[in-house]
């Protein structure tokens, strides 16, 4: 978010003739200061001239001649800064989660958000959250029409809080019946910022590239839009929760299930968990079966990541869409007499990633092609292996390997997914049923397995959910953050 080196056209750039741009080139975090100098009248801007993207432009101090600061010296609050562009928001609610991560959240957004959505001239109405579920249930509440967005600070919980209660109230809005799985679901004109302050941070990394705080707010502050997808997950007809990063049954279920036990150990439970579930290496008998997202131009392996501008996002909600008609007018299969695919066997994990979930210890993630904003979930299953060979598996989340390249280890880009556990409760009877009849010829050509008999749960974007039964369905770009994708990192110029 800098200055660029060659012209742009007219109508995006400020020019400043025969002005030096003095930019603060911490990582991701320039603001621009222009001084006005001496130079000639009107006309083409000269050599010593430089240029930056009007939308990009926070804030403006002006200093007379001499380089002297023109009255208090300090940044010039304009009156209506988001005149550059009609994107920028003007009016903001903020929940700051005060426990999350390492209980900073008060202290970032104090030190350094507070001030840059001040000089952005940005109001807010904040709200400290005291208990869990606070932030969706005042997004069900309040009046949200007078916002131009909401902005969570925390961690991964905190954008899941703020993300089911955006969600939940504007189907509510809309007459739409969440419980059911075939909803349309309408998406929300707020988008939300996220200030990351938790311990991972999977959300912001994923879509920015970093978890950096400032970063965060100066993609808020300039209005920066970005489409998601968020899938839904139900059971027997029941809205279990929302997910946009990673739905895990198996290893990463077991996990979460045991470090909601040891919370008195901090952040240190999700590794003494870790290696409790690595070692006690179950693995867990069921069926599988999905709809291939046969709209989308990309693939799981095809080593292009989504990044800012994606084309592979962009094309492959056109095509969504253009399916879409062809199945209301009868042109093409409907979905409920479309291809399923069925998978059977046991399984040390089943993940379903909407992102690549990259983070600080997993820079490209457990899915480093997903996209954001395809309408498809990367699903991958983890057969049963050995423990050293599950162990290369998870290296490879950690170097520039192809996690994907193990005969264990499947993976496909889907739509929509179902999972029934072989060990069902008695209450997952009626999907189980419907479940024979539609695999039933697949599955018999497997034998039975003789694995020990009991169930996972299911970790849906970091809360554990008990249902070993669920349907899943991506709902393409449902949501919209302030971000832009992550952006390329820039060649080096040749003339520099």
């Amino acid at each position: 978010m800098g200055a660029t080196g060659a012209a742009e056209p007219l109508q995006s750039v400020l020019w400043v003739k025969q002005q030096r741009c003095a930019v603060s080139l911490e990582p991701a975090r320039a603001l621009l200061r222009w001084w006005r100098s001496p130079g000639p009248g009107a006309g083409a801007p000269g050599a010593d001239a430089c240029s930056v993207p009007v939308s990009e432009i926070i804030a403006v101090e002006e200093t007379d001649v001499h380089g002297k600061h023109q009255g208090s010296g300090k940044w010039q609050k304009m009156e209506k800064p988001y005149a550059f562009t009609a994107s920028r928001p003007k009016h903001l609610l903020v929940f700051i989660n005060p426990f999350g991560g390492k209980g900073q959240g008060k202290r970032i957004y104090e030190r350094k958000v507070a001030p840059l959505f001040t000089l952005a001239s940005i109001t807010t109405d904040i709200i400290v959250t005291e208990h869990a579920n606070q932030a969706k249930e005042t997004l069900y509440e309040i009046n949200i029409d007078k916002y131009d967005g909401i902005v969570c600070v925390g961690g991964d919980g905190m954008f899941s809080e703020v993300l089911h209660g955006l969600i939940g109230r504007t189907q509510r809005s809309a007459g739409v019946d969440q419980n059911h799985p075939r909803a349309v679901l309408v998406p929300s004109s707020l988008r939300i910022g996220i200030i990351p302050a938790g311990s991972t941070d999977c959300v912001c990394y994923s879509t920015v590239g970093t978890s950096d705080a400032e970063t965060s707010a100066l993609h808020i502050v300039v209005g920066d839009s970005l489409a998601m997808d968020v899938s839904s997950v139900h059971h027997n007809s029941t809205l279990l929760r929302y997910s946009v990063s990673l739905l895990g049954y198996g290893f990463y279920g077991d996990i979460i299930k045991d470090s909601e036990k040891k919370r008195w150990l901090g952040l240190a439970r999700y590794d003494f968990s870790g290696l409790k579930t690595f070692l006690s290496h179950h693995c867990y008998e069921g069926t599988v079966s999905f709809l291939p997202a046969q709209h989308t131009v990309g693939s799981p392996r095809d080593r292009k990541p989504c990044r800012a501008g994606c084309f592979v996002c962009r094309q492959s909600k056109q095509q969504l869409e253009e399916e879409q008609k062809k199945a209301l007018y009868g042109l093409e299969a409907a979905e409920d007499v479309e291809e399923w695919q069925v998978v059977c066997g046991k399984f040390l994990a089943i993940n379903a990633t909407n992102m690549s979930c990259a983070c600080r210890r997993s820079p490209r993630g457990l899915s480093p092609a997903a996209h954001l904003g395809d309408g498809s979930s990367d699903l991958i299953l983890i057969r049963k292996c050995s423990r050293f060979n599950f162990l290369r598996f998870l290296i490879r989340h950690t170097n520039q390997q192809d996690q994907f390249d193990f005969t264990f280890v499947e993976v496909y880009r889907v739509k929509k997914f179902q999972f029934t556990s072989k060990h069902m409760e008695d209450e997952d009877s009626d999907l189980k049923e419907g479940g024979k009849k539609r695999f039933g010829h697949i599955c018999s050509s497997h034998p039975s397995c003789c694995c020990t008999v009991s169930n996972s749960s299911w970790n849906c974007d970091g809360e554990v959910l008990h249902s070993p039964a669920i349907e899943v369905r991506v709902h393409c770009q449902l949501v919209r953050l302030f971000a832009r994708g992550i952006e390329e990192n820039p060649k080096p110029d040749s003339h520099s």
